[in-house]
């Protein structure tokens, strides 16, 4: 079955326009999720929305959106009143600028969408715009209404399609300068700081996610699994690590230590090469 869209409309370039729709790159419906079970029965606990003075139930016809005035007062606001804030954005992707990525701070990055071309005849407009983004090494700016919110999205070209990535509001980032200025300038030692490189050095590689599994959710699969079938859980006692008393020392260590890894690793990486060439000239 294929993915609903979660949003449909024009995706627009000055005067050059055609229809996309855009889907959600992530997906989290794999993930394992509980219910709420009530320990005495055995029974789901379902959850009713109630009136906070009365203790009623309240039937869904009767729920409506309050913004809160003051005291405990709220301006009551209709489905259709929130309809006819009705933006270009509602049905149009605007771009509206264009940046170079080097220039987007990361930090302001939320959440993905792929944009494709919904009929034969956007087809070629679709690719226009892609392939003269990409030529050009730029990021396009535009503004997109996703359930009832605008969001700010930047677009780059990804394979045969675009890529939309919300971007947080200026308001919404927190001044780093709060969290930070307790900081103490530290002027680390020459010496610390080739070993330190040393090690870095050491654990450079490149960006593979799929050499990294969710090992949280692999282990709550295993808990599960033992659960039902009478086991005892799996214990998972992951050593803390302690305090450094010596930074240098333990630099020390942590440099002989990668080294070894590394040593090790280059030798097995040798001996499947070479188990693999005798393959092949046996084969052959």
């Amino acid at each position: 079955m294929a993915p609903r869209p979660n949003w449909k409309g024009f995706l627009k370039l000055s005067l050059v326009s055609c229809a996309v729709a855009m889907y959600s790159a992530t997906n989290t419906s794999q993930r394992i999720r509980f219910n709420i079970i009530n320990r005495k029965t055995g029974n789901r606990i379902h959850n009713e929305v109630v009136d906070a003075e009365t203790g009623d139930p309240v039937e869904q016809e009767d729920r409506v959106k309050g913004y809160k005035l003051e005291g405990d007062k709220y301006l009551l606001l209709e489905d259709e009143d929130l309809d006819n804030v009705a933006l270009e954005s509602t049905h149009t992707i605007d771009i509206e600028e264009f940046v170079p990525m080097s220039e987007v701070d990361r930090i302001y990055l939320d959440e993905s969408f792929y944009i494709v071309p919904q009929d034969e005849m956007a087809q070629e407009a679709f690719a226009v715009i892609r392939e003269t983004m990409e030529k050009e090494d730029l990021a396009g700016l535009a503004r997109v209404v996703v359930y009832r919110r605008e969001r700010l999205l930047l677009l780059r070209p990804r394979g045969k399609g675009l890529m939309a990535t919300a971007l947080r509001y200026t308001d919404e980032v927190r001044d780093e300068k709060d969290y930070f200025d307790d900081i103490d300038d530290v002027k680390v030692p020459a010496d610390m700081l080739k070993l330190a490189v040393h090690i870095l050095e050491t654990k450079k590689g490149h960006f593979k996610p799929e050499k990294f599994e969710d090992r949280y959710e692999d282990a709550l699969k295993n808990l599960i699994k033992a659960k039902r079938t009478g086991k005892e859980p799996p214990a998972l006692a992951e050593p803390k690590p302690s305090n450094v008393i010596n930074l240098m020392d333990a630099l020390r260590r942590s440099a002989k230590t990668d080294r070894r890894q590394t040593s090790s690793v280059r030798k097995s990486n040798a001996r499947k090469r070479s188990s693999s060439r005798r393959k092949v000239k046996k084969a052959s």
